[in-house]
């Protein structure tokens, strides 16, 4: 899953242009993460301010290191 730190954001789009389920929302102060994302995580490693995130099982957000490990995990 995959998550938001609203505070960090900027509000470029890029994360909104990378997606290839159209799962992300862009609002004028917020995004929004819809329920079909397929969490390929390409908005987190897009993401110029480190705004998205990997979340764990208990839904705390992981650094971006530790994300990518638990990725490469799996695949």
């Amino acid at each position: 899953m995959i998550g938001v730190i609203n505070d960090k954001c900027d509000f470029c789009g890029c994360c909104v242009a990378v997606c290839p389920v159209d799962s992300i929302d862009l609002y004028e102060a917020r995004i929004e993460i819809k329920s079909h994302c397929i969490d390929c995580m390409l908005c987190v490693w897009i993401c110029p301010v480190e705004t998205l995130a990997s979340m764990d099982e208990k839904g705390r957000l992981l650094p971006r290191e530790e994300a990518e490990a638990r990725v490469g995990a799996v695949a």
